[in-house]
């Protein structure tokens, strides 16, 4: 039983490590509605400084969202890693540390190949939600881990949909910018 719940996770984990790669790597590419402009995303910028953005930047808003979607992004990362290395040996702390990794990894490459915004926040806030997602699978336990599995298979096809159906979702003419 817990291999074949280790084997689902790695599945899930695969699905839901191609939507990350894809909303982090390579939106530059496709379009989800008039959610970014795939013209602006071919940049290469690196912030050093940890919450620069929400103390120089000009509204509230758009560091608290960047902030919490970075959180809420990586629990799902954190749930299935917990899933598969739940039962070994300090599993919070390794879950955690490859959460820290991913997302180093993913800030090192939009840097080398000029596909986003490097940003030291973007690590920090991303293994915040690895370690939170582990945490709260840890807390729920085994009995919900197919529950997990089956909602990363589930967001992995409601991503493809949604790039599917591309610019179609929305009015371009509606689209107001916020400053």
């Amino acid at each position: 039983m817990v291999a074949a719940r280790r084997q689902a996770a790695f599945g899930a984990l695969f699905v839901y490590g191609g939507v990350m790669i894809a909303l982090t790597m390579l939106k530059a590419f496709f379009v989800i509605g008039h959610l970014w402009r795939p013209e602006n995303q071919r940049t290469r910028s690196l912030e050093l400084v940890p919450l620069a953005e929400a103390f120089r930047g000009s509204s509230w808003f758009a560091p608290l969202f960047d902030g919490i979607g970075n959180v809420a992004f990586f629990v799902p990362l954190g749930v299935l890693l917990y899933i598969i290395v739940g039962s070994g040996s300090k599993p919070l702390r390794r879950v955690t540390l490859v959460g820290a990794a991913v997302s180093l990894s993913i800030e090192i490459l939009q840097y080398i190949f000029a596909l986003g915004h490097s940003d030291v926040t973007d690590i920090l806030f991303n293994t915040l939600g690895a370690f939170l997602g582990a945490w709260f699978a840890g807390l729920c336990g085994p009995r919900f881990h197919r529950l997990w599995v089956g909602l990363s298979f589930l967001l992995g096809a409601v991503f493809l949909v949604l790039v599917g159906l591309g610019d179609r979702l929305g009015d371009a003419e509606k689209i107001v910018e916020l400053r």
